[in-house]
């Protein structure tokens, strides 16, 4: 345990080195979320029944949950990049654990998410945003924020990892822009066809907006919808627990294996 800790903080090291050393992809990461708060909160706000204020408010929590689900697209393209580059044969051949690479690599991406968050819930107060509830459920929230954003980590590292292209994971990373778009991050789920409605509220980024949403006070949880969006905190921590069982042992054998 003590060598996959020494090792994994190596890992996660390099890999913000990394992205200091590529400040325009961290900066189009980190001022992305902000900029879709602004364009949805003021278009979509002026297009729905909601009040804008009123909308931005219950959009802030689904984008901050969309957000966290493109750890999919960024944990894929960069497991994506090491291998194709050659990255991942080189840290094999290292006398260091096997699951080091990986853990470092999502570990690495929560520390950026945990800083980039700031600055979008600054701006989120700024356009009429507020925490609604206790201080200590607002910090729930932000933790299950976190969880949710390790999860999808994990599933892009295997997929990238598996891909073993970067163009590829490119393509397949900016497909799961869908994904926020089949939930109720952006838009309530209640006046969807039941069978769009059902796939919608399944969809784990609905579980993990819904609660955000009841952690801050924003919105009531719905009464007739499916369980993990009823029971948010239960259903978003069953779909982390869930994910990170499934995605991570393989993430950690995919690298193991290398090319075979």
């Amino acid at each position: 345990m003590s060598t996959l800790a020494y090792d994994g903080g190596a890992m996660v090291g390099r890999q913000l080195r990394r992205l200091r050393n590529n400040p325009g992809l961290l900066v189009l990461t980190q001022t992305m979320p902000i900029t879709m708060l602004l364009f949805f909160g003021y278009v979509f706000g002026s297009a729905l029944a909601m009040p804008g204020e009123q909308y931005r408010s219950f959009l802030v929590p689904g984008l901050l949950v969309a957000t966290a689900a493109n750890g999919i697209m960024t944990g894929m393209f960069q497991a994506a990049q090491d291998t194709h580059r050659g990255v991942m044969e080189r840290l094999r051949t290292l006398p260091m654990s096997r699951a080091a690479v990986p853990l470092g690599q999502a570990a690495a991406d929560l520390v950026v998410t945990a800083a980039g968050t700031v600055p979008f819930l600054l701006v989120g107060l700024a356009v009429g945003w507020r925490i609604e509830g206790s201080a200590l459920a607002a910090v729930g929230a932000v933790g299950l924020l976190l969880l949710f954003r390790f999860a999808t980590t994990w599933i892009g590292i295997f997929l990238g990892l598996l891909t073993r292209n970067e163009e590829a994971a490119g393509q397949l990373g900016g497909a799961t822009f869908v994904l926020p778009l089949l939930s109720n991050a952006y838009i309530p789920t209640d006046g969807l066809p039941d069978w769009l409605r059902t796939l919608a509220e399944w969809n784990p980024i609905s579980a993990v907006t819904t609660a955000l949403r009841d952690l801050f006070g924003n919105a009531p949880v719905p009464d007739d919808a499916a369980w993990p969006v009823a029971h948010p905190v239960a259903g978003s921590l069953a779909w982390c627990a869930a994910l990170i069982a499934v995605f991570a042992p393989l993430a950690v054998r995919r690298y193991a294996r290398g090319e075979r």
